[in-house]
């Protein structure tokens, strides 16, 4: 089997000569279409000129069939070269994703980042070289939100997370078809804004429309108003009062409901949307998948008839189309003739009342499925990682050859956290990685939670809640220094643990705020509360005094440590993790290659 990169490479080269091919042969047929209507009106005209009538009127009459015929078939080549080249682009970016250059991706979640989540700003998973934005292939506005949520409210039982896991697999292995159901979404010409109008708009109807009365009324008339026109202009042998009075007739029909037009409105605005959401749910509900979660996914794609979810929204998309042209001005003539408003209306309120409720769940099982392709990139892109063991029995978190999935040639470590000894205090020197494997093991349990395969060898764990305290800074609007927004977000965590929530916490240099007294004094006292219930995590501190705590808390807390060495007079780190507490320093040596003269400065 081909390689991730192998595979992509060989796609996006097939694709690209595909792409060539198309558009050589839309421009040659841009040449033809232009040559036969020019050779069409020359000719039309100089039988005209010459005096054969008949010949010119069938001239004209072949030109525009050919023509017509030469413009759809052009306008489809478009729609097939929009297509193909949204496929090139998904390999082209998958290519940069294994290169490491998926911070150039314009799409990074920055509008989902939340200071007050309990831990999604200190993992990274919104914002520039976040987790989001380097596995995001979701087009549709939930699409995006689901994957969203899918790292920030994991699920609460454990065998959901177990069925995520076996439809991630799958469709990791999907490949050409995961491509092509993502590259739907891109042939939109506009953004997909949220859906939630269309989605009320369709869960409520208008009985009034669906009457016999009504439907018997709005068909036969315009049948009534047409006939008297047409028997008043070809015999002359009726009053023109009777269409006219018909046309009236119709007229006050359409002028009565003024808030017809909003609703026709709004189903127009949404056309682009709903032509994604009908050739998404196409490719999905007419694939075989053999993953419970998937299956699970299919069986929902039903309205209240036993239609199939893209029939049905097919069917929403023509009435869609059938509304495009209410602004047109010769519309109106139409409109009141046959009372346009008024079918469309009907139309749109059976369907509604037939699949209206549905459409909702149908949207959500679309961003479901977007969410879940873009966890597939890492099973994908990285076969070699491990798939989380999640276990709800003990509370253990025993990671094997664990690294960061975002740093590229990340050192890996191993560790073992188990109920009885669930804290661990990591000192070392600065930018020796203390700060990065908390991130690490935070970011490792996000996706492990999410269903998705994580940056280790193997990896164990049971479900936790995830808290952070990392990154805390002033907030200057809310009149809030740093320092008490750490002891806000400490709080959090103390009150999490108290209710007898199985938690997780990452704390980073606690209480640096204050004074060091205070904040060893503190540190330690937080470190044996949460000890004392049972809570889990990681704290890292250049406090080594509170390296004691492994001996006073009989190994509940234990202590592991990073070290630097030097060589030709620069600093080095390896990264590698180790037991014990720290016992070497670089502050005083980084200060001095800053240039500041630390010897006889007192």
């Amino acid at each position: 089997m081909l390689e991730p990169k192998e595979q992509y490479e060989k796609r996006k080269t097939y694709y690209a000569r595909r792409l060539e091919s198309l558009t050589q042969t839309i421009n040659h047929l841009s040449n033809v279409r232009l040559v036969t209507f020019l050779a069409g009106c020359v000719l039309t005209v100089f039988f005209y000129m010459t005096q054969r009538f008949s010949s010119g009127l069938e001239m004209f009459i072949l030109t525009l069939v050919i023509f017509t015929g030469l413009v759809l078939w052009h306008q489809s080549l478009r729609t097939k070269q929009n297509y193909i080249r949204a496929l090139f682009e998904n390999y082209d970016q998958a290519l940069k994703r294994l290169a490491g250059e998926w911070r150039s991706f314009i799409d990074n979640g920055d509008d989902f980042k939340d200071p007050a989540h309990p831990y999604s700003d200190d993992l990274d998973l919104f914002g520039f070289g976040s987790l989001f934005q380097w596995i995001n292939v979701g087009k549709t506005f939930r699409g995006r939100a689901k994957l969203k949520e899918a790292l920030t409210k994991p699920p609460e039982e454990i065998e959901t997370i177990k069925k995520k896991q076996e439809a991630i697999k799958e469709l990791a292995k999907n490949l050409a078809w995961r491509q092509r159901f993502l590259a739907e979404a891109k042939l939109t010409k506009r953004p997909l804004n949220s859906p939630e109008l269309i989605i009320e708009w369709a869960k409520t109807y208008d009985p009034t429309y669906l009457r016999l009365s009504v439907l018997i009324l709005t068909r036969a008339l315009p049948i009534i108003t047409s006939a008297f026109l047409l028997y008043y202009l070809l015999t002359a042998r009726i009053s023109f009062w009777f269409p006219l009075t018909g046309l009236i007739i119709q007229t006050g029909i359409l002028f009565l409901g003024k808030q017809r037009g909003k609703v026709l409105n709004a189903v127009y605005t949404y056309k682009d949307s709903i032509k994604v959401y009908e050739k998404m749910l196409e490719r999905f509900e007419k694939r075989t998948f053999q993953a419970d979660y998937l299956q699970t996914l299919k069986k929902g794609l039903y309205n209240r008839d036993g239609k199939t979810a893209f029939e049905q929204i097919r069917k929403l998309a023509g009435l869609a189309e059938l509304i495009a042209n209410r602004g047109n001005a010769m519309f109106l003539i139409i409109n009141i003739l046959t009372l346009w408003d008024i079918q469309c209306m009907i139309a749109l309120e059976s369907w509604k009342e037939k699949s209206g409720r549905s459409l909702g769940c149908w949207v959500e099982t679309l961003a479901e499925l977007e969410a879940l392709a873009s966890l597939a990139i890492i099973h994908a892109d990285h076969p070699d990682w491990g798939r989380p063991d999640i276990s709800g029995e003990n509370r253990d978190i025993v990671p094997v050859k664990m690294g960061h999935p975002l740093l590229r040639e990340s050192v890996c470590n191993d560790l073992s956290m188990t109920k009885g000894a669930g804290i661990l205090l990591i000192t070392g020197s600065n930018m020796s990685g203390k700060s990065t494997l908390l991130r690490t093991m935070g970011i490792n349990l996000v996706l492990a939670y999410a269903g998705a395969p994580v940056c280790a060898q193997r990896f164990s764990c049971s479900l936790l809640r995830i808290y952070t305290c990392m990154r805390v800074s002033d907030n200057l609007g809310e009149n809030i220094s740093s320092f008490y927004a750490e002891l806000l977000r400490i709080k959090e965590i103390v009150s999490a643990s108290k209710t007898g929530e199985k938690i997780f916490f990452l704390l980073d240099e606690i209480f640096k705020g204050t004074n060091s007294q205070d904040r060893h004094a503190g540190a330690k006292v937080l470190i044996r509360q949460l000890s004392k219930v049972g809570a889990m995590g990681m704290v890292s501190t250049h406090d080594l005094e509170l390296g004691d705590l492994e001996y006073e808390s009989d190994r509940k807390v234990r202590n592991y440590h990073f070290r630097e060495y030097y060589k030709d007079d620069q600093i080095h780190f390896d990264y590698k993790l180790r037991s014990g507490i720290s016992t070497t320093r670089n502050a005083m040596y980084l200060i001095k290659m800053a240039g500041i003269e630390v010897e006889g400065t007192f």
